[in-house]
């Protein structure tokens, strides 16, 4: 039987402990949330409402399938910084009419929808999960361009945007924009460069300068609609291919266009007979400890997420701080790769290197679950070979073609990041639980290297080492490092696709799965040099 026996005990004190402590990062996640759902805040999503428009979600749900469920991506971009976090768009994956698309949409409540440095880089990163993923492109555009404070950090590298959707295009996706106010100056290329666009009467507005630069580039004098009204756009410049009447209409058209795509996946589609795990999702807030330096076996996550709690497990004698073997979600074939005890240790390397080679040989994409500490580092293990052995492993993963999903449950330090698939290393799709921690080492280790070295610095210059400052420099780069290792920092910066509750995992992966499956499978067939 290859069914994973669970040895958790629901009713223990460490369960309760690893749940309440699970629990509290719940909440601090769920109030970082909260703020990217507040757009601009009240006065602003008021205003907007009073015009007769709908906010930025609203749409969203609108062009839906009717409950489908929308992957948001990214919520948290910008956390951290001078820019309200989200970074005022909201980015995902959906289904409209029958199709699986990635979808964007301005927030018009956060400074009229201007795009700040985090904007851009958050809808790169939806356009990259677009192409790679073969996914059609629906932009809900209401902008009014560059944040021009920031435009030093968006002009340059903004042009990308521009690129993408012309690249979309090429590699025959379909891209739609629907205008529904602003979309001025660069946002203007938005619906310009889409293969189908609607705007909307008497409310889109698209022009590369509007009135008043007009006014002073030419002394000519406008007015918004002659300039770049969806009226003008639909009789005279042929920019807009389909004319609403309101917003409602607009979506409606939009989802029309989406049902004469006859868009058809590459792969197939979720198994609705697949069998559920045979342990309870909720027993997923349990596993992890609040203290990332006690053990636990990834063993029990696996069982809460994959079918049937099923898991055919490869070398479990060999290797044993990394579990690897195959199973399935929602009837997608899968090989996992999990930490089990932190460290990574030449056996695991080399058997991590076999099993991704594996998948590829099979074309079956892999799930990397990460709590690692990094490569084992000390003299008999650097004489045996720890370096090539780890080399291996991430030259495995680097030119393995088959699609990856990782997923940040516990510590994720060091190479050892690198190895289980890292942002760096693109995987389709990342995401890390709150409980993860992810950093170029720990912060009492780091401060301690940074201590060793300033240590032997001062005695080989004969000179007094301060024992006081010392401590002080330690606690400060211990707590310097330890609130850059936390999931909301990380994700602020986009080094992951969104932090999500334990127990929404298996289905976060399951619409990954769907999405990835919109485009062929394939492994690679060759890889570069291993040092044996």
């Amino acid at each position: 039987m290859t069914v994973l026996a669970s040895r958790l005990d629901p009713t223990g004190a460490d369960y309760h402990a690893h749940r309440t402590a699970m629990l509290a990062k719940l909440a601090d996640l769920d109030a970082e949330h909260a703020k990217a759902l507040v757009g601009g805040g009240p006065k602003y999503v008021e205003r907007h409402h009073k015009r007769g428009k709908l906010l930025a979600r609203e749409r969203i749900e609108l062009l839906l399938d009717e409950d489908s469920p929308f992957l948001e991506l990214s919520p948290l971009a910008a956390w951290g910084s001078e820019f309200p976090v989200g970074a005022g768009l909201v980015t995902g994956i959906g289904t409209v009419a029958g199709t699986e698309c990635l979808i964007t949409a301005n927030d018009p409540t956060v400074r009229g929808g201007a795009s700040n440095p985090w904007t851009l880089r958050k809808s790169l990163r939806a356009n990259e999960i677009a192409m790679r993923n073969r996914l059609p492109v629906i932009s809900l555009v209401e902008s009014g361009g560059a944040d021009l404070p920031s435009q030093k950090e968006i002009f340059i590298p903004g042009g990308a945007l521009f690129r993408d959707l012309t690249r979309l295009s090429a590699a025959g996706i379909p891209t739609i924009a629907v205008v529904f106010g602003n979309s001025t100056a660069g946002g203007a290329y938005v619906p310009g460069m889409s293969d189908h666009t609607v705007l909307v009467k008497e409310r889109a507005k698209v022009f590369l300068g509007g009135p008043p630069l007009v006014k002073m580039a030419t002394g000519e004098e406008s007015d918004d609609e002659s300039l770049g009204g969806a009226e003008m756009h639909a009789r005279v410049s042929g920019l807009a291919d389909y004319f609403a009447v309101d917003e409602p209409d607009a979506i409606r058209q939009a989802r029309r266009i989406v049902h004469r795509l006859h868009w058809r996946k590459a792969g197939p589609g979720l198994d609705p007979a697949a069998a559920p795990p045979r342990y309870d999702e909720e027993e997923l807030l349990g596993i992890v400890p609040g203290d990332l330096k006690v053990p636990f076996d990834p063993r029990e996550v696996i069982a809460r997420i994959v079918d049937d709690s099923d898991f055919d497990e490869f070398k479990p004698r060999y290797g044993s701080s990394l579990a690897t073997g195959w199973a399935t979600m929602f009837g997608y074939p899968v090989g996992i790769l999990a930490n089990a005890q932190g460290v990574l240790f030449s056996e695991e390397s080399q058997k991590a290197t076999q099993f991704i080679q594996l998948a590829n040989q099979r074309d079956i994409p892999l799930v990397f679950l990460h709590n690692t500490t990094g490569y084992m580092v000390g003299k008999e293990y650097e004489q045996g070979g720890i370096i090539k052995h780890g080399a291996m492993m991430i030259n495995a993963v680097s030119n393995s073609t088959v699609p990856h999903l990782s997923v940040l449950i516990g510590a994720s330090y060091g190479a050892g990041h690198y190895g289980m698939c890292g942002r760096a290393y693109e995987p389709r799709f990342l995401f890390a639980w709150p409980s993860a921690k992810s950093a170029v080492m720990g912060p009492q280790q780091l401060a301690g290297v940074l201590s060793i070295v300033a240590r032997q610095s001062a005695a080989a210059k004969g000179r007094p080492y301060d024992e006081e400052a010392d401590a002080a420099i330690r606690a400060a780069v211990e707590q310097q490092i330890e609130a850059e290792s936390l999931p909301a920092f990380l994700s602020g910066r986009l080094y992951d696709d969104g932090v999500i509750d334990p127990r929404d995992t298996r289905t976060v992966l399951g619409l990954c799965l769907s999405a990835i499956h919109s485009a062929p499978v394939q492994g690679a067939r060759g890889y570069g040099v291993f040092r044996m």
